[in-house]
């Protein structure tokens, strides 16, 4: 009895640093069906040192040893394969021989037996399409059980003398069998349940991740803007649980869902440090605080004591930021640290897929209407009309307005690429000028300000002539007196701004847009840089009216 306690100590030991080794890498091959080779010699070397341990930590009974050992050489069988336990047995079984002792040949034969029947039950399983049943901790038990039984025959055919076999088989037998068969299948059953564990983790992580990208497939099509980021903030905060979510762009609160709201105003411009780092770095910044402290930067009684800012990353810059925020007596889970990083990612691809999309539909627009706009029948005909007016008393004018003229549609024809340079685009739109000042005589005044760094600055063809053109039509052509327009260029805040100013000040808002050309102007630049960029008109009646074109300094090439 007294020998059963010592092997149940024994296998406590081992059970002890089984449990330690599930918290390493190392365990993770054990609880998958290992059917490479990296696997199985991971397995082979847990397994031989069990075997090992389990001879060096056994038991003196008349000059042989009650040890643990076929624990080691059955289970890497079992979970190895054939080849896997063989070795494994093996390994064991010549160690045990160097060990001596009037049993040493018949322990090293039967324990490389173990190890090759707990193989052979492996491949049993496998074969009939039973391999959960590899973790089975019945399985486990008689298999070891029937292991040790060939280990106590073995010892009777083999070790000599045959009377004192026989004694030491009626001494160890009973407890090895019993200890060693339990001690594998409690073995078995830690594995079984550290599988289940990852299993469940597993499921459970990836049933999420594929309800956040079904429940926001589409959302981010039309861009970042306050109505997508409410849509993701609700969904986030529903499948993942934290306390809140917030979503912004580069400079203000777009939504903000869960605890906290009432302070976590949308609109506000971003006044969080560890926000405001994350879009400069480029890098997800994670404050949990404890290691790194967290502290609301709206108020100082807020419940959040924890969050995670993941930059929204688009083709050259950051576009905002996601932040999922747990209170102060709660963990920050690493689970919605991976989601999180991974929605991140896969709303930044469906933003620019939706861009993607939304530039091919756009460009094929531009195509149509710019084809349209190459040839302008009411524009030629005025021209026809004006140099026709002055060729008798100005002939030299008129040639001079001729050039204009044909210099005008001949860069209309060959400006077909996406993009030009600002000092292309301002040949092209002072061309266009000599003919409209023509035809208003003094009525008409343009000027220009526009720094030569910036004359190599990128941008979408056809943009400052239709804003020209619409503030002439609509604008400076209705006065009686002088009409005044200024072209504008300049750097505020990062952001290149062009301007476009007359002295009407007529512009009315339509219902329908803000015109062809104003519209066109505004959707090419939102798709090439983002929504952040693009055209805004300011008037004052019967005063001026200014159309500003905001585009990312990075575009410019000095």
């Amino acid at each position: 009895m007294s020998l059963i306690f010592s092997l149940m100590q024994q296998m406590s030991v081992f059970l002890v640093i089984a449990y330690l080794l599930s918290k390493t890498p190392l365990f993770k091959p054990m609880v998958n069906y290992s059917i490479r080779l990296p696997h199985k010699m991971v397995i082979y070397l847990v397994f031989s040192g069990f075997c090992i341990m389990g001879s060096y930590f056994g038991l003196g009974v008349q000059d042989a040893i009650a040890n643990t050992r076929a624990v080691g050489a059955v289970l890497g069988g079992l979970l190895g394969g054939p080849v896997t336990g063989l070795l494994v047995g093996l390994t064991g079984g010549l160690h045990r021989y160097s060990m001596g002792g009037f049993t040493d040949l018949a322990c090293a034969i039967s324990t490389t037996l173990e190890g090759l029947l707990g193989g052979l039950v492996h491949y049993r399983l496998v074969k009939r399409g039973e391999m959960a049943r590899l973790f089975s901790p019945w399985v486990a038990f008689a298999t070891t059980l029937a292991a040790e039984t060939l280990q106590m025959a073995t010892i009777l055919l083999v070790a000599k003398p045959f009377g004192q076999a026989l004694a030491l088989v009626q001494v160890i037998a009973a407890p090895m069998l019993i200890n060693n068969a339990t001690g594998a299948a409690l073995f078995i059953s830690m594995i079984r349940d550290q599988k289940t564990m990852y299993e469940k983790f597993s499921s459970s992580f990836s049933a999420r991740a594929l309800n956040i990208a079904q429940r926001t497939v589409g959302i981010m099509a039309k861009g970042l803007n306050s109505e997508s980021a409410q849509q993701i903030c609700r969904i986030l905060h529903e499948e993942t649980g934290v306390a809140a979510v917030a979503v912004t762009d580069r400079e203000r609160l777009l939504a903000f869902t869960g605890l906290g709201h009432e302070h976590h105003r949308p609109g506000a411009a971003i006044s969080s440090p560890l926000t405001l780092k994350a879009i400069r770095d480029h890098e997800v910044k994670f404050a949990d605080g404890y290691q790194v402290p967290y502290a609301c930067s709206l108020a100082e009684d807020c419940q959040l004591g924890s969050v995670l800012v993941i930059p929204i990353r688009g083709e050259t810059c950051i576009l905002g930021t996601i932040k999922l925020y747990e209170p102060k007596k709660r963990l920050f889970l690493k689970i919605n640290r991976t989601l999180g990083e991974g929605i991140a990612s896969l709303l930044a691809h469906q933003l620019l897929t939706g861009r993607l999309e939304q530039q091919q539909q756009l460009l094929t627009q531009s195509e149509l209407k710019l084809a349209h706009a190459q040839v302008n029948p009411h524009f030629l005909f005025n021209a026809l009309n004006t140099i026709g007016a002055i060729t008798r008393r100005e002939p030299d004018k008129a040639r001079e307005l001729l050039l204009h003229l044909s210099n005008f549609f001949r860069k209309n024809l060959k400006r077909s690429g996406e993009q030009t340079t600002l000092a292309e685009e301002l040949e092209h739109v002072v061309a266009y000028l000599a003919i409209e000042q023509a035809r208003f005589n003094d009525r008409l005044e343009v000027s220009f300000d526009i720094p030569e760094p910036l004359l190599g600055l990128r941008l979408p063809t056809f943009t400052l002539q239709p804003i020209i053109e619409n503030a002439i039509k609509h604008g400076v052509s209705t006065l009686l007196e002088q009409g005044q327009i200024r072209v504008t260029a300049g750097i505020e805040a990062g952001v290149v701004k062009l301007r476009v100013t007359d002295n009407a000040g007529t512009y009315q808002a339509r219902a329908d847009g803000d015109g062809l050309g104003l519209s066109l102007v505004d959707k090419r630049v939102k798709c090439l840089y983002g929504t952040h960029f693009g055209v805004d008109i300011r008037v004052e009646p019967e005063r001026w009216t200014q159309v500003t074109v905001s585009l990312p300094q990075q575009e410019a090439r000095t």
